[in-house]
């Protein structure tokens, strides 16, 4: 029998009305994890604005200071399937444990680096940490909460995720000007120091291993590592697609070839080739994926939209993009109650098809309604992605065994990080393309308007695709999973 398969009942369908009350217990191991997540997102953001202090500070180049950035992305994107599978196989309490441990220790390593070198060596080791952290907390939410209560869970963590994310260039825009760039890494100790407490004075100790261990799949965790390295290189490092980004694309290429070559054959695969034709998680991962280059659209487009197309400055227009993930956050837990109310399938389409109603309004032009205008938009597509992220999140996890959580985690958090990479260079370039300019930054207002149009254009398109997607799947997996009545005996 396929492990991953789903049998019926769907644990994704809608929950009963009253949901068993969550222990104390309980909800200090729901703190723990949120707080595991918290300084994970916030290291994905909050170094941007810090980069022109570094690069002073250590004399540096702007392109070498942007690997302080791309080294922790990089750690994060190739090591966070690695890093659910391992949980798996050792215990997910002691690795979530290892993980918050190494993510603090490297955030004070960060903050006390005497050179470039070091500072990115430990922005590395923050990424490790930080896939370790993403990867775990997931799949330790889904058997910590009662079924009915696992959409809840699943907002919780989304909402401190964004929480994170929104809170890191402003916060880290007061660090820098009130204390310098060491603060930057030194804020997401608090949070790791106490995270480290509760998931170790309240999460239940790991299982004892059986008898036969599983063995770990290094060949695939290494070649899977370097394909995801390949690409997120292929696709981050500037100057465009040249030759070196071409051919980091074609090892990717060749490398992801090679890697379902090599798991089709390994005895304990990292990736199991008869996970993806489960449709659920099939659906989940390229759903997920399709949704977060939709959402890095809105990171990409809108500044310059709202400074040249708009002439908004700069503060205004960063107080517009910030109503995006305060939406976000606030969505999240009510997202949640809606899942598990009315039931994972129908609530991704819910966030789906809210998600096209922005991006279809943002592509209609609104330059007589001002920033109003964006705004409006904007909140509706950040509030569907988060009821689609929590639901999705919740369908994908609701029916995996509990021995492959972790690296069914993994998968699900690299398909948004590899939508989001590949958003910002993919939907970058029709944004510029659509402009019809040499240099965005220079643009006339009218070019920035077109192409804020297509742009976004291209984003319905892209989120219709996903709804498509996900609908055709809930629409089979029903199918596959309804109950035949047995015969009567006047029929046998």
């Amino acid at each position: 029998m396929n492990p991953h398969s789903r049998s019926a009942p769907d644990p994704v369908h809608a929950a009963p009305r009253n949901p068993r009350p969550l222990t104390p217990s309980t909800r200090w191991i729901l703190a723990g994890l949120s707080l595991s997540v918290l300084p994970a997102s916030l290291g994905t953001s909050i170094a941007h604005v810090g980069l022109p202090a570094m690069a002073e500070a250590f004399d540096a180049s702007f392109r070498a200071v942007q690997w302080i950035v791309l080294a922790y992305l990089l750690a994060l994107t190739t090591l966070i399937v690695g890093a659910g599978r391992l949980g798996d196989l050792v215990g997910r309490r002691r690795l979530l444990l290892g993980g918050i441990l190494l993510f603090t220790a490297a955030s004070l390593l960060c903050a006390a680096a005497p050179t470039l070198g070091l500072l990115i060596a430990a922005r590395a080791a923050q990424g490790l940490g930080a896939a370790v952290m993403t990867a775990l907390a997931m799949a330790l939410v889904t058997g910590s909460v009662p079924k009915e209560r696992v959409g809840r869970a699943m907002g919780l963590l989304g909402t401190t995720s964004a929480i994170g994310t929104a809170l890191g260039p402003s916060l880290g825009g007061l660090l820098i000007s009130g204390v310098g760039w060491q603060a930057l890494f030194l804020v997401g100790v608090p949070p790791g120091l106490v995270a480290l407490y509760l998931v170790r004075r309240h999460l239940p100790c790991d299982p004892p291993r059986s008898a036969a261990p599983v063995a770990f799949d290094h060949p695939g965790t290494l070649l899977l590592a370097l394909t995801l390295g390949a690409y997120a290189l292929a696709v981050t490092l500037g100057g465009g697609f040249g030759a070196v980004n071409t051919a980091l694309l074609v090892a990717a290429a060749c490398g992801a070839a090679l890697f379902v070559r090599v798991e089709a054959r390994a005895a304990s695969p990292l990736i199991p080739p008869s996970a993806f034709r489960d449709p659920v998680l099939g659906a989940g991962i390229v759903t997920s994926a399709l949704v977060s280059t939709v959402m890095m659209t809105t990171l990409v487009v809108g500044p310059f939209h709202l400074t040249r197309g708009l002439g908004l400055p700069g503060a205004l227009a960063g107080l517009v993009m910030a109503c995006g993930p305060v939406v976000a956050a606030l969505t999240g837990v009510p997202a949640g109650r809606l899942a598990d109310r009315f039931g994972a399938h129908r609530t991704t389409a819910a966030g789906l098809t809210t998600m096209a109603v922005g991006t279809t309004a943002l592509t209609v032009p609104a330059s007589g309604a001002g920033p109003f205008g964006y705004a409006v938009p904007l909140v509706v597509v950040t509030a569907g992605y988060a009821v689609f992220q929590t639901a999705n999140n919740t369908a994908v996890m609701a029916g995996v065994p509990a021995d492959r959580r972790g690296v069914v985690s993994g998968v699900l958090n690299l398909s948004r990080n590899l939508g989001l990479i590949t958003g910002a260079a993919v939907m970058g370039a029709v944004f510029a393309l659509a402009s019809a300019t040499a240099d965005i930054t220079t643009a006339a207002p009218a070019s920035v308007a077109t192409g804020t149009r297509i742009t976004y254009a291209v984003a319905t398109a892209l989120t219709l695709l996903a709804l498509t997607v996900a609908t055709t799947t809930t629409l089979t997996h029903r199918r596959a999973t309804r109950v035949v009545p047995e015969p009567r005996r006047g029929d046998e």
